[in-house]
């Protein structure tokens, strides 16, 4: 691993540090954006919960979720419906951007574990087992 005081490890060095980077090859990229990588200590409660639930490390395939905007509203896409989730009115959005974010990821978590979520109609339409 990389000297976290050196700030210029990856000027000097190819910047291939973890065993997984070294097997592929190349360094993985969102390991050192801090644009991508969220703030943990941001976590809401809910997903604090929801991450031990499922034994998770960190948020993996949410880390690129972020809230966006849909017709003027806060919104958050969900890739699986392939549209915008806008956030209820009642909801006051903080300031911070990562504050932001991780409010979008459990309005997607609950949204896609919701029954209301159209894949359920879907399941239930085509689903083979029960």
């Amino acid at each position: 691993m990389s000297d976290k005081s050196d700030i210029n490890h990856y000027l000097t060095s190819d910047g291939i540090d973890t065993d997984r980077e070294k097997m592929i090859g190349q360094t993985i990229g969102y390991r050192y954006d801090v644009n991508l990588v969220p703030d943990y200590a941001r976590l809401t409660t809910y997903l604090k919960r929801y991450i031990e639930h499922m034994g998770w490390q960190d948020l993996n395939w949410l880390e690129d979720v972020h809230m966006g905007y849909e017709e003027g509203r806060a919104a958050v896409f969900d890739r699986n419906i392939n549209g915008w989730v806008t956030v209820p009115e009642d909801i006051t959005l903080p300031d911070n951007q990562q504050d932001r974010d991780m409010i979008a990821r459990e309005l997607l978590v609950k949204f896609q574990m919701s029954p209301k979520h159209p894949l359920v109609e879907l399941r239930n339409a085509y689903g083979k087992f029960e």
